[in-house]
């Protein structure tokens, strides 16, 4: 198999499993990183026998292919400079911090020609992949995801940081052009929005409710799909998935059977466990098959785009429901 060589600019926490997953993945050869602590980078080239560049000029004239994670407000400089040498990227999300830079990004990567993905990772859980045979036609969907406070992540608010990834999944299984946005907020610990909540209207009247904290005690990643035909509950932490759906008069779908009253009718439930498979090392691995077999990135510059469009006027519009509860308080 053809191998490319990689490198990761920003070894931090999650930089770190980036490098761990290039330097085993089949289609890569692992050739270098870049990061601004220079102890860090070379603490971390030591480790896995490679080079520690010292510029991005540098490493972009050494490799092919770059996973980009460094923090939010980094993710233009850094990724516009690697794609106009040509450089295919795989940016961590938000895949920026404002829609403008997205926008110049997006043209770049037209105009030179390079693949450039962004890492919504929950599109590699295995609990969504096991939906790929559904036929899903949401018309409630209902996602929470809760963390423990964390300052790593705490220059976005928590939409960017977190429910960025809920907003994703409610785009990609609705399939329509969202008409409506809701939203309120809370700036509790940092100088960012911490807690947020969002209802999402859309074209084929698809609703999806969205909760995001990061102060919580207790962490919780889970999404519920409801649509005429079944129910979907997905605990993206577990990456299983629970799947209640109406049994038709000559369905042949295997699980638990259970009758649904006197109506006649059955629902058919099965458990969908998790696989084992690594989403990290699943998203590097497709992301770098992409560029090898010339295929369509899993997550395209046009959909990050959009997701980073909708956070940032759940942002906003949360931001005003504070500042209209503090002049109502104060008046």
């Amino acid at each position: 198999m053809k191998k490319l060589k990689t490198a990761v600019v920003g070894v931090g926490s999650l930089g770190r499993h980036h490098l761990k997953w290039l330097s085993q993945l089949d289609q890569s050869e692992l050739v270098g990183l870049y990061d601004i602590d220079r102890e860090q980078a070379e603490k971390y080239a030591s480790e896995y026998n490679i080079t520690a560049f010292d510029s991005l000029q540098a490493l972009a004239e050494a490799v092919e292919a770059v996973s980009v994670v460094v923090t939010t407000s980094a993710h233009y400089e850094v990724a516009a400079l690697l794609i106009d040498q040509g450089v295919h990227c795989l940016i961590e999300k938000p895949i920026t911090p404002t829609l403008d830079e997205a926008l110049k990004l997006q043209k770049l990567a037209q105009v030179r020609g390079v693949k450039v993905t962004v890492g919504q990772i929950e599109r590699f859980n295995p609990a969504v992949l096991s939906l790929a045979d559904t036929n899903l036609q949401p018309s409630f969907i209902e996602a929470h995801r809760l963390a423990a406070f964390d300052p790593r992540g705490t220059d976005v608010a928590v939409v960017l940081d977190l429910m960025i990834h809920d907003i994703d999944l409610a785009l990609m299984f609705t399939r329509s052009d969202l008409v409506d946005i809701q939203a309120s907020a809370v700036v509790v610990i940092s100088e960012q929005v911490d807690i947020a909540n969002a209802r999402l209207t859309f074209a084929n009247g698809a609703v999806a409710n969205l909760t995001s904290s990061r102060i919580s005690l207790k962490p919780m990643r889970k999404l519920r799909i409801f649509q005429k035909s079944g129910y979907y509950s997905l605990d993206l932490a577990q990456k299983q998935v629970d799947l209640y759906r109406l049994a038709g008069s000559d369905d042949t779908i295997e699980g638990m059977r259970i009758p649904l009253g006197k109506s006649g009718q059955e629902i058919v439930y099965t458990k969908k466990i998790d696989t084992g498979q690594d989403m990290l090392g699943a998203e590097l691995g497709a992301f770098l098959l992409s560029i090898i077999d010339d295929t369509p990135v899993a997550v395209t510059v046009d959909e990050a785009t959009e997701a980073l469009r909708v956070a940032l006027e759940v942002k906003r519009i949360g931001l005003e429901s504070i500042e209209k509860m503090l002049q109502e308080n104060s008046a």
